[in-house]
């Protein structure tokens, strides 16, 4: 009984003892950076006994976060158990309504990401490029097949503002390190293919939509003059798009894989990293939208085993199955019978892929999980992969391929902020949930 009469003071001074934090699923433990702080919150009281009007004063007690994420957990439970703090294992995630964009510098060096073979776009392109180069003074760097285009090399008016620009190979030079500003123009596939030019750090993307979806282009290109103004002075908001951290660990029994330019793979900068782990070879890709694992040309059902943090979940028995990140949620694992998840929020999505189960459904992970995925022992054939539709491979008995989310997002510039950009892609781009309301009750009068 003496216990529950000690007075507000008493508790106040036990709760200051116990500092108050927030504690969520790493994206890569021990290697994440923050890309931004919490905002420091209004405290909110709540009603409690009158025994304690103490603690009502204590602004450590109660903090709520405006976020996507709900609100800040109190990590002391009881008046003696509390949540062990671990300085590797705590992210913090910021209010998606308050992350903007800012430069440490103006920005310089903008590449152009232009939709290969669409005519529709040439126009498009060379107005952006005058006006970059000409009105802005900015360094345009260009994939070098983008100016090879014929429209382009006969355009004789266009060809001085082209001998300005500073152009590339994909899979020979290293540009990850200065480029300031991303620029797309066409459909998601360009955003695809500007993530994968970037294996570290990505720059501010802002993507136009010129292609056949454009679910994660939210720009129309008719006021592109202002809307491009407006971010290079930092006046934008962002949506930090998480990738996916892949590892394919090979025997060194496989043979070398041949590109369409008749090279070995040795041979050549893809963008990929590559290196050894026990005795195998491993190669590193960061994946925006989903890893694809599947039975190819066999008619065999694909048979993989998938381990959680070194421990079998399951074995995937049936075409195959879908890892994706939340931007990749609304693509392939969408057209499988995924859930779609807000980008904002830290996850994994694991899903079959026409499984021969009726009760395998998609599930959903916390973001700083290690997926592993391999073929099963007793497996009657071999399984292929592919990231992001890119680098298809086949994967043998021995090799492995494990996935967790990255450290470095893409920041994915919003039209207006990133929760009205997402449901009106829903809406506009996947017709989200369209149906032909419903009639209501005619109500008749009644006669009296």
């Amino acid at each position: 009984m003496a216990s529950d009469q000690r007075d507000g003071n008493s508790v106040q001074e036990d709760l200051k003892q116990e500092p108050l934090c927030c504690s969520f699923a790493v994206y890569d433990a021990g290697k994440c950076c923050d890309y931004g702080q919490l905002p420091r919150s209004r405290t909110k009281s709540r009603s409690l006994s009158a025994s304690r009007p103490a603690a009502l004063e204590n602004p450590k007690i109660f903090r709520r976060t405006q976020s996507l994420h709900g609100p800040c957990p109190v990590t002391k439970f009881g008046p003696k158990a509390c949540m062990l703090q671990n300085p590797k294992t705590v992210m913090h995630i910021p209010d998606p309504a308050s992350q903007r964009l800012t430069w440490n510098k103006p920005p310089k060096n903008i590449l152009i990401i232009k939709k290969i073979k669409d005519a529709s776009l040439l126009q498009p392109f060379k107005d952006l490029c005058r006006f970059l180069s000409e009105q802005q003074k900015m360094i345009v760097y260009v994939e070098k097949k983008v100016l090879e285009d014929p429209a382009i090399v006969s355009d004789n008016s266009f060809g001085p503002v082209t001998k300005k620009f500073c152009t590339f190979h994909e899979d020979y030079d290293d540009i990850s390190d200065q480029i300031d500003f991303i620029i797309c123009l066409g459909g998601d596939g360009t955003l695809l293919y500007a993530s994968s030019l970037f294996q570290a750090s990505v720059p501010p993307v802002m993507a136009f939509h010129l292609g056949s979806l454009g679910f994660l282009a939210p720009f129309n290109f008719d006021a592109f003059q202002s809307q491009v103004t407006q971010v290079i002075e930092g006046n934008a908001a962002i949506v930090l798009r998480s990738r996916l951290k892949v590892k394919v660990m090979k025997e060194h029994k496989e043979k070398k894989i041949e590109l369409r330019n008749g090279l070995s793979e040795s041979t050549v900068r893809l963008t990929k990293t590559k290196e050894k782990e026990h005795g195998k070879r491993v190669i590193q890709y960061q994946v925006l939208n989903e890893v694809v694992i599947d039975r190819g040309p066999s008619s065999y059902l694909s048979n993989v085993d998938v381990f959680l943090n070194g421990h079998l979940i399951t074995t995937v028995q049936g075409d195959g199955i879908i890892v994706s990140t939340p931007t990749g949620s609304t693509a392939y694992a969408a057209a499988a019978g995924a859930s779609m998840i807000h980008p904002n929020v830290p996850a994994i999505m694991i899903t079959p892929i026409c499984p021969h189960s009726l009760s395998f459904r998609p599930i959903i992970v916390p973001a700083g999980v290690e997926l592993e995925i391999m073929l099963s022992p007793d497996a009657r054939n071999t399984a292929w992969v592919s990231f992001d539709g890119r680098n298809r491979q086949e994967i043998f008995h021995g090799d492995s391929i494990i996935i967790t989310t990255s450290c470095y997002p893409v920041p994915s510039i919003c039209f207006r902020n990133p929760v009205n950009d997402w449901f009106e892609s829903l809406a506009e781009c996947l017709h989200w949930n369209v149906r032909k309301k419903q009639n209501h009750f005619i109500v008749e009068e009644e006669d009296y």
